[in-house]
């Protein structure tokens, strides 16, 4: 069973003048195969700084603490090395590819990650079923990357990503911005199929409990000031729903 391991991590960003402004104080998480986390908190409260440096962003420094995956370090491997290792980004906001279509792009990172070349007529095969579960048209995987799609579109590409990859652990960035009802509902069932399979661990990060009425957290992580300053199970999230982030952030002040 994977485990990411986060133990005591600070990170800062460089400002443009050179200095280093901290943004992460401290942070302690394990995130095990099977378990999903939803960690909740204000704006520039240090969400995304978080998930950015799991994933390895070079706009963000490491001043201190660790990152394992499976006992193994982190922050020692590159960009594509965690990527191979199991970790997945879902994006806020995703970038264009200009000139990669999007069936060349899945079955290039498939082939990268396992280490050899899926079978055409099976991934082929693995490719349309992913695209029906998420109601989205054939054609779509002749499209550019993320070229011109819609914020909906984005979204689900990015949990087709997830289902076809397998990784050990996804993290989500915010992937309920944006999004319709409907659209909300269709990705979200995307991610409970991953849960379902119990093989991967998952960190959404999210503003709102929206999301969290459809994906149902083991976890609840209150992120104030770069810190996790409270846990708890789903009802956390219905409390803070009803009383908002004000007393977290008054206490930190």
């Amino acid at each position: 069973m994977s485990t990411l391991e986060i133990r005591d991590l600070q990170v800062s960003v460089k400002l443009p003048e050179g200095e280093l402004k901290p943004i992460l104080a401290g942070v302690d998480l394990t995130v095990k195969a099977g378990e999903t986390h939803a960690i909740m908190g204000p704006n520039g409260s240090g969400k995304s700084t978080l998930a950015y440096s799991i994933a390895g962003h070079p706009k963000y420094q490491i001043t201190g603490g660790s990152v394992t995956l499976d006992g193994q370090d982190v922050l020692a491997m590159t960009v594509d090395e965690r990527a191979r290792a199991g970790l997945f980004l879902a994006m806020q906001y995703p970038v264009e590819v200009p000139g990669v279509s999007v069936a060349n792009f899945l079955r290039t990172a498939k082939t990268a990650i396992d280490g050899e070349a899926p079978k055409l007529r099976t991934w082929a095969g693995e490719l349309r079923g992913a695209m029906e579960k998420l109601q989205m048209d054939p054609a779509f995987a002749q499209r550019n990357v993320n070229e011109g799609f819609s914020g909906g579109e984005k979204k689900r590409h990015e949990i087709m990503q997830l289902e076809l990859l397998k990784p050990k652990v996804a993290i989500l960035d915010e992937t309920d911005s944006g999004l319709d009802i409907d659209a909300l509902r269709i990705v979200s069932e995307g991610v409970n199929r991953v849960r379902e399979t119990g093989e991967t661990g998952l960190l959404l990060i999210t503003h709102y409990t929206r999301i969290l009425r459809y994906i149902k957290p083991d976890f609840v992580h209150v992120f104030v000031a770069g810190k996790i300053v409270e846990q708890g199970g789903p009802e956390l999230s219905e409390q803070l729903e009803a009383e908002g982030y004000e007393r977290y952030v008054a206490a930190r002040a």
